[in-house]
């Protein structure tokens, strides 16, 4: 692999599922392991190959299970995407890394960190979301319509649920932009300028074109494992954890990150005015690099 290119591979699981994988950057640097967004891909958006060998990281991306080219796990809980990073790790020969969860991917970050202690190094959640049912938390406050509808459908109408992302998938399939024209009247204004430049839109709508081709059961096995018992105890992860939030977030609202970060004994949680949910993939470069130097300690915010 040169440091511009990208490398594509086929993992197979322990119980004989395949998940599509892709590495890029700094092939003998320290291995980071993105999860990607509810719905996302392997594809996106991260930076560019040649930024990543730069900040000398090792990323490693994947298709959580339903997503793009990996085989459905259905019935998947959170906790489950532990196991197909050890696997993933496992078949590159990294034994140590760290992860980053950007948005649905945050929880499964959060599941490496407490299941994988020995080989977790850091974790980072970028607008992530806290269980539901999570004491001293209202967890739709501050959310927007779709995500209510969708996580509310996940508790009471499974069928509905389906038939929504079901129509929202072929049509993102037909076109993706359709998804973000269909989030467009939700966003604040701080969400607008990240997604009308005009790269980060075609990072965006590559990514759900990807992870929607074959239809929308990793989306809907996503919004079920988050709103569903994650099978996992926060209290057991002991990474040093970074909790990043644009105030503005009205997909995953801030008050979720406070809420992870009083409960998890060794985590920062960062706040930034004028961002909302999609300044994630802004501050993402400087989240690797963080992620790629656990020598420089960092004493726990709140």
């Amino acid at each position: 692999m040169t440091r511009q290119d990208a490398a594509q591979r086929t993992v197979t699981t322990p119980d004989g599922r395949h998940l599509a994988v892709e590495t890029s950057g700094a092939p003998d640097g320290p291995a980071v392991f993105l999860l990607h967004g509810t719905p996302g891909s392997r594809s996106g958006p991260r930076p560019r190959g040649i930024v990543v060998y730069r900040l000398g990281v090792h990323l490693v991306c994947y298709d959580r299970p339903g997503y793009g080219d990996s085989h459905r796990h259905e019935g998947r809980r959170v906790a489950d995407a532990a196991a197909d990073v050890a696997a993933i790790a496992d078949d590159l020969g990294i034994e140590r890394f760290a992860v980053v969860g950007r948005s649905g991917g945050g929880p499964h970050a959060l599941a490496c960190a407490a299941l994988l202690p020995d080989r977790v190094t850091r974790a980072a959640v970028l607008v992530g979301l806290a269980p539901a049912g999570a004491p001293d938390l209202d967890w739709y406050a501050g959310m927007a319509e779709t995500n209510v509808e969708d996580y509310g459908q996940a508790d009471e109408d499974l069928t509905e649920l389906t038939l929504n992302l079901k129509v929202r998938a072929e049509e993102a399939r037909k076109d993706p932009m359709t998804l973000l024209d269909f989030l467009r009247p939700q966003l604040p204004e701080a969400d607008i300028r990240v997604v009308d430049d005009i790269a980060i839109r075609r990072l965006l709508t590559d990514m759900y074109s990807e992870a929607l081709r074959h239809g929308p059961e990793g989306w809907i096995d996503d919004v079920l494992a988050i709103r569903r018992g994650w099978g996992f105890d926060l209290g057991t992860i002991r990474a040093e954890v970074r909790l990043w939030h644009g105030e503005q977030d009205r997909f995953s609202p801030v008050e979720h990150s406070r809420w992870l970060a009083a409960r998890i004994s060794r985590a920062e949680v960062q706040v930034q005015p004028g961002a909302a949910h999609f300044g994630a993939v802004e501050i993402l470069p400087q989240t690797l690099t963080w992620l790629a130097n656990p020598e420089l300690a960092t004493s726990p915010r709140h």
